[in-house]
């Protein structure tokens, strides 16, 4: 499946994520909203990333912007680590790898020697049209949320 491109259209389907929700990603039109795509729940660097994203979560609202962070766990673990977690915003299931292959996510990975296929951290911003305006691939996650909102802010 080819990447999305920007300054087009961001993909589209029906998705599932925490506090009982399911939607289009089309229905979101009208708001800004950030895609964070990331490996799996409760592991260092994706727990820094969500605390990351929480802490300037306010800062994302007053930007009329969402964000959704996106990973292949089951709809229980991302409860239980939103929970865990107080994460003011909700975490989308993808465990058929529907919205990750959308937005080109899923690749060979080596881990201990062994190779995979998983998640590459990767962050989406898309505008209130839905058009896709930004993309970060392989992202670090030391000040990637605040990169992130500082371009939200720009847009």
């Amino acid at each position: 499946m080819s990447a999305p491109e920007l300054n087009k259209p961001a993909p589209d389907c029906e998705v599932q994520a925490t506090s009982d929700r399911s939607f289009k990603l089309s229905d979101l039109k009208g708001k800004k909203f950030v895609l964070y795509f990331y490996p799996r729940d409760s592991t260092p660097g994706c727990t820094t990333e969500g605390r990351d994203f929480s802490a300037v979560y306010d800062q994302f609202q007053k930007s009329n912007c969402e964000i959704f962070g996106v990973s292949r766990d089951s709809m229980q673990k991302h409860e239980n680590f939103k929970a865990k977690q107080d994460f003011p915003f909700e975490l989308i299931s993808d465990p058929d790898e529907t919205l990750c292959n959308l937005f080109d996510v899923i690749h060979e990975k080596k881990l201990y020697g062994k190779v995979h296929m998983g998640i590459v951290r990767s962050t989406f911003v898309i505008d209130e049209k839905g058009v896709l305006k930004q993309e970060y691939r392989k992202v670090k996650v030391k000040g990637h949320a605040e990169e992130v909102l500082e371009f939200v802010k720009s847009l």
